[in-house]
């Protein structure tokens, strides 16, 4: 079997970026006394360079690689179909691996999948990467943007809804309808994206000077059953009169739950949904969002990840609404 930049890569110490750096002859990234190294144990191994390895560094690859989140809804179908067409009017090719939701091992296999091939850039969508891959990001030295993913790291760049705005508007909006009780639910309260939206949960609850009580509060990871569990942890005659879910998926768990309790939507109990993607109108009662721009959070940062700009880029956040349904 022919010898790869891995096996050169894990004989020498080094990342496979930096093997690819060398045998291109990138003097600027690496030091002499690593090039001799590299150089001695591919030589050893017979290795023979190919196309990819020398497309890795000079960026003549037109294909873009997309890392996607495993998570169990549907909202980064709009941004990928965001990508999708600002890459096609770029002429660029699309490669997209999915990454696991929230596993460290999984996250470093995607990353050194894509940093080992031709890429001319990466977008994360919707990933909340372990801090200790955070340096394999970066040595690869392929430009790259997380998107859908407010960042603790404020170094790398992103693009977004504002989390904390989510939580805010979605309970406000709730209280200018009348309802006192909201409950909260679905959320991932161990990362950072799922605490900005509590926090604007329970921010907007004391603005309003009304009593929030944890059990109102229901931890999960985005998904049709963690609706469904938490409408049963509440059950049939919850004190709740208006429910806040964090994907239209946990949303609808939470309808088909309170349907099964005989409970009426939204007479009995409000229902409003975070994302507002195609879910919220082919259910009955249809649910009202708060409503992110998953396309443009596609469209830009494709735009952005290949502008010559990008160097110069931060964040930025995309607009979100309140789009009125059924089930407010």
């Amino acid at each position: 079997m022919a010898a790869t930049i891995k096996d050169i890569a894990r004989i020498s110490g080094v990342s496979p970026a930096t093997v690819s750096r060398v045998l291109s002859n990138q003097k600027e990234f690496y030091s002499e006394k690593t090039a001799k190294k590299v150089r001695e144990v591919a030589k050893k191994l017979g290795y023979q360079r190919n196309q990819n390895a020398v497309e890795l560094v000079t960026q003549h690859s037109n294909v873009i690689a997309v890392l996607v989140s495993s998570t169990e809804t549907n909202f980064s179908d709009q941004i990928l179909r965001g990508i999708q067409q600002q890459a096609q009017a770029r002429n660029l090719s699309v490669m997209i691996i999915y990454a696991g939701e929230g596993d460290a091992a999984v996250q470093a296999k995607a990353i050194q999948t894509v940093i080992e091939r031709s890429v001319m850039g990466i977008l994360l969508v919707a990933i909340d990467l372990d801090p200790e891959k955070d340096d394999l990001l970066e040595s690869a030295n392929i430009p790259f943007l997380f998107l859908s993913m407010t960042l603790k790291n404020t170094e790398f760049p992103f693009i977004s809804s504002n989390d904390f705005d989510i939580g805010y508007k979605a309970t406000k909006y709730l209280i200018s309808k009348g309802h006192r009780k909201i409950g909260f639910v679905a959320t991932d309260l161990h990362s950072f994206v799922g605490n900005l939206r509590y926090e604007g949960y329970r921010d907007a609850m004391r603005d309003n000077q009304l009593e929030f009580n944890d059990d109102w509060v229901q931890h999960g990871h985005f998904r049709y059953m963690d609706g469904v569990n938490a409408m049963k942890k509440f059950g049939k005659q919850t004190e709740l009169t208006a429910i806040i879910a964090s994907s239209d998926l946990a949303g609808i768990g939470v309808l088909n739950q309170a349907m099964n309790y005989g409970m009426k939507v939204p007479d009995r109990l409000a229902i409003l949904t975070v994302d507002g993607t195609q879910l919220c109108d082919i259910v009955r009662p249809k649910l009202t969002s708060l409503t992110q721009s998953f396309f443009e959070m596609g469209a830009k940062g494709m735009d952005m990840l290949v502008s010559e700009s990008f160097k110069d880029f931060y964040s930025m956040y995309t607009p979100i609404k309140i789009v009125e349904r059924e089930s407010v």
